[in-house]
Formats: C-alpha cells, structure tokens, sequence
C-alpha cells in the first residue's frame, strides 16, 4: 500500500515521502480500515505518544495521522460491533497513529458507523475537532443554556466547532481571533468577536465558560473574565492560568463512540459544519502539508477518489 512516512522528528512535516508499506493486520479488538479520507494535525509530529509505543520505545519511521474515514475489509480476533463492508470514522491511538495511508489498524472501540449520507471527507475532518469541542464544553465545562462561553480561535478548526456546538446548546457565544478571521467565526456561530491584535479582551466582561486553545498570556488574562464557580478549559497544555473562585482543566480528548455519533448526526442534519481549509491526494499530500502560505481550516487527504 502506499503510505505518507516520516523517519525522523526532527525533520518535521519536511520530512513526509510517499513510500510503499505493507499493508496493517488486524489484532486482537482491531479493524483494518481501507482509508478513504484522513485528517492530519498539524502539530501531530511533536507528540511524544508519536515516535514511541506505550512502553516508550521508538517506532520511527512512523506513518503519521489520528483521523480518518473509510470501509472496514478485516475484522480482528474478538472484535465486536461492526461489521466487514461497514462504513467508519473516528480516530486511532495517538500511540499507533497510520491514517495517512491506503489501510490502517484500528481499535474497534475508536471508530463509529457513518450513515452513508455523509461524506468520508466530511466525517474525517470532523473526528478530532467535534470530540475536542464536545468534551471541552459539555464534560469537563459543564455548560449548561443560559451561559456565555468565550471561545479562542473561533474561526479555527475546533474553535468552529466549540463555537456552534455552544450556541446550540443555548450559551452566549464570543468568539475570538484575527481581525481577518471575523467573518469567519461569525459565520460558525459566534455572536461578539474580539480581534485579539486589536480590541482587549478585558472588555467582554464576566463568561461562564472559556474555551483555550493558545495557552500562555491569553489563558491567563482570560482566566480573569471567569465569574465566581466558571470554568476554563484548555488544550494548550498544563497551565498555570486560575480563575479566582473557578475550575481549570487541561484535557486530552479520548475517543468515544457515542458522542461521535452524537456528532455525526448533528452532521447529517445541517446543525454541525465542518471547518475544510483544503482537500488533496494522497500523491498530493506532501505538499499540502508544507504550504507556501497558511491555510484556515483542516487540511483533509482524499486518500481514495
């Protein structure tokens, strides 16, 4: 099978080629996914989890990518719940990674049935962005209708998604980002938006809820805007930022079938929307991991026509 590899972390996304691999046996628990779109993060190469197994060996050279969406052709020893032939998406162990390839091995318990209505570029790009913004808000932030929720990087690939989900679960949505970005996080649901170059975002006032995805100085001067019993959660890390009289947690999604169905649906009826920046081949995907200039959105790999 054809297959994006990366030999060495230091080399980055500069360091993808296009090679043939053998294709993935399924183990105990795991389906062979033939990959039909893959979704690839793009900070993805400097995880740990990566470059080692869960015992903290190298497994370098590494086929790199989390999100993907295609057809089940292998069923492992005791696998349960889906079926050969079914159509899937969701993620792999971050340990295990290989979705920017033609197959991959993959937990069973990892992976949800797509209705076939719904695109595979659309479901693969959905996977890790719906889940973060699921989780963030509604298990660890607790949102409840009524509330406000200031979210950071709203025009982005999960801060689109944090952004709709919030507003339709009936919070008060503040998005932020670049001043170039308005229009963008406005369109995915957000109702205020503070330009971060320009406006302060001291001005918004007391949130319930803040969405982080940059850390540093923004989490902290966020944590501020938190009224007495709000929450900020955050995917940048560990931090140091803390509400007054709050909660802050920094998570790491974990893969669930349900809320990825959950998800999906909101798909299929037009209540989610994806945030696709790009769409290329797998031939292709080389170079559209190494841009000549920065793309909003996620970058999908269409690794079948």
């Amino acid at each position: 099978m054809k297959a994006i590899v990366v030999a060495d972390q230091a080399e980055g996304t500069a360091g993808m080629k296009l090679v043939d691999q053998p294709e993935p046996r399924a183990a105990i628990n795991d389906v062979v996914v033939q990959v039909h779109a893959s979704g690839f993060t793009w900070d993805e190469l400097t995880w740990p989890s990566t470059w080692t197994d869960r015992f903290g060996r190298d497994r370098a050279p590494v086929i790199p990518g989390q999100e993907l969406a295609g057809v089940v052709t292998a069923l492992g020893y005791g696998t349960r719940g889906l079926s050969v032939g079914q159509r899937v998406f969701g993620l792999t162990d971050s340990y295990r990674g290989g979705t920017l390839a033609e197959y991959v091995a993959v937990e069973a318990r990892n992976l949800a049935p797509l209705p076939g209505d719904v695109d595979f570029t659309v479901a693969a790009s959905v996977a890790m962005p719906g889940l973060t913004a699921w989780q963030g808000l509604f298990v660890h932030g607790r949102l409840q209708a009524g509330q406000s929720v200031l979210v950071h990087g709203a025009a982005g690939a999960v801060g689109s998604m944090v952004a709709q989900l919030a507003r339709e679960a009936g919070a008060y949505v503040i998005g932020t980002g670049r001043a170039a970005h308005r229009l963008t996080a406005l369109d995915f649901g957000a109702q205020e938006f503070v330009a971060l170059e320009n406006d302060a975002i001291e001005d918004v006032g007391p949130v319930d809820l803040v969405f982080d995805v940059f850390g540093g100085d923004i989490a902290k001067r966020s944590a501020g805007l938190i009224r007495a019993g709000g929450t900020l959660v955050t995917i940048a890390g560990p931090t140091q930022a803390r509400p007054a009289d709050g909660l802050a947690i920094d998570f790491v999604l974990v893969s669930d079938r349900a809320q990825l169905c959950e998800i999906i649906e909101r798909v299929r009826h037009g209540r989610l929307r994806t945030n696709i920046g790009k769409v290329a081949t797998l031939d292709d995907a080389v170079a559209a991991f190494n841009p000549t200039k920065r793309i909003s959105g996620k970058t999908i790999i269409r690794v079948r026509p």
